[in-house]
């Protein structure tokens, strides 16, 4: 089924089971989707997603793929934001599949770094690395490690203590590598159906494979 996420952006979700030999081990990647936009001249596909429909490391990404005539155009942190909508519907936290390219890290950064500031900018009291984890589904490591490079986080009497004023927080808002990415999911448009988990396969299933 296709769903429009975003301004004449659609998505077409589909469930494969593939098993890819690598040796003696296999790898399982049962979700997948492919991101097209529209135009006069019809669908062009720009991007692809897929992720492990159960993950014993909470990976909410196994691929994220931004085609070359399409990147630095907002379809690569779109995709990532997708990921994370997914993990918050799941109720888990998520990571993705390590290691990242640079080019990966930069946007994982820059997403997360968007994210947490714009919740910080609007934020009255205070608020735990933990809190801030359940209301973005980010792990607390990647929570952290962003606090850490945005320089908003002290570690005091064995925990991590966000210390930031508003001006902080609207200066890092301001630079070009924290900004609102130019997509962003459409949430009363996101309609991705869940299908029961199955696990890794069997011994027997594997000798009859």
């Amino acid at each position: 089924t296709w769903a429009t996420l975003g301004a004449g952006i659609q998505m077409k979700q589909w469930y494969q089971r593939r098993v890819r030999n690598l040796g003696d081990s296999r790898s399982w990647y049962p979700d997948e989707a492919v991101v097209s936009t529209q135009s006069t001249g019809g669908s062009h596909m720009v991007g692809y997603f897929s992720k492990e429909r159960s993950s014993p490391d909470n990976h909410n990404v196994a691929c994220i793929l931004t085609l070359p005539p399409y990147q630095r155009k907002g379809y690569g942190k779109f995709l990532i934001q997708f990921s994370y909508e997914l993990s918050k519907r799941d109720g888990q936290v998520g990571t993705p599949e390590k290691p990242l390219s640079d080019l990966g890290k930069l946007s994982y950064r820059s997403y997360w770094a968007w994210i947490l500031l714009d919740i910080l900018k609007d934020l009255q009291g205070t608020v735990s690395i933990k809190e801030l984890s359940n209301l973005t589904s980010i792990t607390e490591d990647d929570i952290i490690s962003t606090l850490q490079m945005l320089n908003i986080v002290k570690y005091w009497k064995g925990q991590h203590i966000i210390c930031v004023t508003p001006k902080q927080v609207e200066e890092h808002l301001k630079s070009e590598n924290y900004r609102k990415p130019l997509l962003t999911v459409q949430h009363e448009s996101l309609k991705w159906a869940q299908k029961a988990k199955r696990g890794r396969p069997s011994k027997k299933q594997k000798a009859n494979d």
